[in-house]
């Protein structure tokens, strides 16, 4: 009984370790009121210009808290990101939902106007869902002007100049 205890112990220490390498390192205990508190720290820290998931570069990325090279080449591999729930499924294969969200404070997906999904629009800093949903039934703007005079509807000047920096180049 000791021996299939020790090799059980042994097999759940390996796995451990395997996800903790592939985290990027990332050692951070996962009780409730340790992420909330780590969460704080992250978000309220986050910088004013968030990173392009399409063109940041290593060094970029890793100014973001929590982030070493395995979660770089996680970052980099999936790329071209087309919307955040890309983000979502493809980095919530590495790390807790809590934990892609906190990236999420730091990056963006480039927005196209035709094209993104709701949630992709929704990076857009004072944007509510069902602003965007009216966006997306407003479809297909001409232009990113067409799109931005559309947006200016909803939400502020300081908002608005965050969210043409958002826009997939044309």
């Amino acid at each position: 009984m000791k021996i299939i205890e020790n090799k059980i112990t042994g097999v759940l220490l390996v796995l451990l370790m395997a996800t903790v390498v592939a985290c990027g390192g990332n050692t951070e205990k996962d009780s409730s009121s340790e992420n909330t508190s780590t969460m704080q720290a992250d978000t309220a820290s986050a910088p004013t210009a968030k990173l392009n998931m399409n063109t940041a570069g290593e060094d970029a990325f890793k100014t973001i808290p929590n982030v070493g090279d395995n979660m770089v080449h996680e970052f980099e591999e999936y790329r071209p990101y087309v919307s955040i729930n890309q983000f979502r499924k493809e980095i919530g294969k590495y790390v807790d939902s809590s934990q892609v969200a906190a990236y999420e404070q730091y990056i963006f997906v480039p927005i196209h106007r035709n094209d993104s999904d709701v949630s992709t629009l929704m990076q857009i800093p004072g944007l509510e869902k069902a602003e965007a949903d009216k966006l997306a039934a407003g479809r297909p703007y001409k232009s990113n002007q067409a799109f931005f005079d559309a947006l200016n509807s909803y939400i502020s000047e300081e908002e608005l100049a965050t969210a043409k920096s958002y826009m997939k180049s044309e």
